[in-house]
């Protein structure tokens, strides 16, 4: 799960959230030299449900998470020099290309290099705490949006800020979804609720070293519970 692909900026209140470009680098190279192989969650998908081919190397789903414009500025021509992809998890509103949000022509060219375009919804809102109206506008409503403007089928959903309820994966599952990423750190695995897979967070300073020793530990540990909490 990475978020912003930049060095933080002074004062920025989440300066874990920032991974510098060159440690993203580093740490894309050194998951390519351990044998691991980026795909899509849709291809992780058709290959747990139906045994679908995955290509050579170990399959990791990468998750970009918000829409930053440095996800297509910086992390993908590392993926591509790589013949990687990613998985755009993009919010519709509250991160327009003027503080530094994806624009339409930027989505494009993601999807162009054989993203996976996913969402979080219309505006990253606190799910748990709405209405029936306001949470089918937000979970379905942005996957109808993201339809007819890209024209991908949108198969996964993110919680936002991983909050999530009962009453939030009934609607994400009305919507159509395939399933939901939280942010329960863990590695997910097929039998595993769809609508609850864990994901490994990517804090800045992570050297490749500790990254692939964090995925190890993953691999190997039972993964933490999948509670409706999103802390």
């Amino acid at each position: 799960m990475y978020h912003v692909i930049a060095a933080p900026p002074a004062g920025a209140p989440f300066p874990g959230l920032y991974v510098a470009p060159g440690e993203f680098a580093a740490q894309m190279g050194a998951l390519k030299s351990a044998g691991w192989n980026a795909v899509t969650l849709d291809q992780l998908e058709a290959h747990w449900a139906r045994g679908a081919a995955l290509g050579p190397g170990k399959p990791i789903v990468l998750t970009f998470d918000n829409g930053y414009d440095s996800q297509y500025t910086r992390a993908l021509p590392v993926l591509r020099r790589l013949g990687w992809v990613g998985v755009e998890n993009i919010q519709l509103t509250g991160l327009p290309p003027s503080q530094g949000g994806l624009g339409p022509a930027q989505i494009r060219g993601l999807l162009d290099a054989g993203w996976e375009l996913d969402t979080q919804g219309l505006s990253h809102a606190d799910l748990p705490a709405l209405d029936a109206q306001q949470l089918q506008r937000e979970v379905a409503g942005a996957r109808t949006v993201l339809q007819r403007r890209y024209g991908v089928p949108v198969n996964w959903f993110c919680y936002p800020s991983g909050h999530y309820d009962a009453t939030v994966i009934a609607a994400v599952k009305a919507a159509g979804y395939t399933g939901s990423t939280t942010v329960v750190p863990g590695w997910a695995r097929p039998r595993e609720d769809p609508y609850r897979l864990h994901r490994i967070r990517v804090l800045g300073g992570t050297t490749p070293e500790q990254l692939i020793a964090q995925i190890a530990g993953a691999r190997n540990e039972p993964p933490a519970p999948s509670t409706y909490s999103g802390a």
